[in-house]
């Protein structure tokens, strides 16, 4: 009997009429012969409400308690899902986070899995049961509740998957698979059939929202075979695994954006060794995170750094670094926002030259300038002014044949990235 681990995300549960359709896919794998184990988050927006409730009784928030507040709602779906598919007629049980066996850190918010014993999921599987569990959630050794953080329900079901060694992990969503961009904004966009984990790592890390980083960095560790597809319609989805099978010939897969970046820029930093350590171990210190990072030439014994971070976290950023200017001087701090970072994705990168180059090009066309850049083998990313986002996203899904399958971009000599 093969065996499937099915994850349905709060939009596909936010009603009883969903949550009636959804049981009746479940039903219908089971129905064709599987081991079905299903993951679900809370139903709608049921966690923001939450968490407005709790605000509205004080503005110094508990982690412990948010914590014991957030995971009910993950335990109002399963139960009610539970009740959804034994009236149609097949058995099924539900589960917390930690009667699934799921242990982790004891750090209440953003806790880590450090590991699961999957023994009564399991045994319900003997028993022929379809068994229904709660994401986002787990337990510390000290017995303390607590939650995976952002993506936690998608890192819980690749990371169960991959305990009771699933033939695949099916994260059902609101759209049928993984684009060649975003299809609101590029209208000719093209589903994926398939793609690597390094491709999808870098598409979520970059601002892609169908999958979270967490969960493909997972799957991609415990070679479980991820299936991105919908959970309002029977199409084939997008499959994540080791090595795509993309046509031959295809540079960029895809193209990403992040429309809520920040650039701070300290000015005129004394060009000693240390400096660098002391300014951004303090960002770390305080839970900062830094993205892109570019330091000028040194003159005359200084030097000029910038960096990007999340647009909701530049204050914070600001704060931190005017606190270390005792340590680490400098003779100006500035900062930009409602900046977006466009990014261009694609294991055929590594042997095509030309493809940044072509990707400046395309971004200058359109009147726009770079403000910062940063590679690897297979991305190229472009902070730049926000106002020509969507022309410059659709300008460049044109230039990499995204929306023309018959050909493939061919680079110029002049460039190896």
């Amino acid at each position: 009997m093969s065996l499937f681990v099915m994850k349905f995300g709060g939009s596909s549960v936010g009603d009883t009429e969903r949550m009636q359709r959804v049981a009746k896919r479940v039903a219908e794998k089971k129905e064709e012969g599987h081991g079905c184990v299903v993951v679900v988050s809370a139903m709608g927006d049921t966690t923001d409400d939450l968490i407005d409730t709790a605000k509205r009784l004080s503005d110094n928030l508990p982690a412990r308690e948010m914590d014991m507040l957030m995971t009910t709602g993950e335990q109002i779906s399963i139960s009610l899902l539970s009740i959804a598919i034994q009236a149609i007629g097949h058995e099924a049980v539900s589960f917390t986070g930690w009667q699934a066996g799921f242990e982790t850190e004891a750090n209440h918010g953003s806790a880590r899995i450090t590991n699961i014993r999957p023994d009564r999921v399991l045994k319900a599987l003997e028993d022929g049961k379809i068994v229904i569990v709660a994401g986002f959630q787990g337990m510390s050794e000290d017995g303390e509740i607590t939650t995976l953080g952002r993506g936690g329900s998608d890192t819980t079901a690749v990371a169960l998957a991959a305990a009771i060694q699933a033939d695949a992990c099916e994260i059902y969503t609101d759209v049928d698979g993984i684009y060649s961009t975003d299809p609101r904004i590029v209208k000719c966009a093209r589903k994926l059939p398939s793609i690597s984990y390094d491709e999808m790592l870098e598409l979520a890390n970059l601002g892609a929202a169908v999958l979270h980083p967490r969960a493909v960095e997972y799957a991609k560790h415990n070679s479980v075979r991820l299936i991105v597809r919908s959970s309002f319609n029977y199409n084939e989805g997008t499959v994540v695994e080791e090595e795509s099978s993309m046509e031959q010939g295809v540079v960029v897969s895809g193209i990403a954006y992040d429309k809520n970046v920040a650039r701070i820029s300290i000015l005129g930093v004394s060009d000693v060794p240390g400096v660098l350590a002391g300014l951004f171990g303090a960002l770390a210190a305080e839970r900062v995170d830094v993205d892109i990072i570019v330091q000028s030439g040194s003159q005359g014994g200084t030097a000029d750094f910038s960096f990007t971070v999340n647009g909701s976290e530049v204050e914070r950023a600001l704060q931190v670094i005017e606190s270390t200017r005792g340590k680490v001087p400098y003779r100006e701090l500035t900062s930009e926002t409602e900046l977006v970072k466009v990014s261009i994705v694609g294991a055929g990168m590594v042997s095509h030259p030309g493809v940044a180059a072509e990707m400046f090009r395309v971004i200058s066309d359109q009147g726009v300038s770079i403000k910062m850049v940063s590679t690897s083998e297979i991305k190229v990313s472009c902070v730049i002014e926000g106002e020509k986002v969507k022309d410059i996203i659709a300008a460049l899904h044109t230039a990499y044949n995204l929306d023309a399958q018959e050909q493939a971009f061919v680079g110029g000599p002049q460039d190896r990235r």
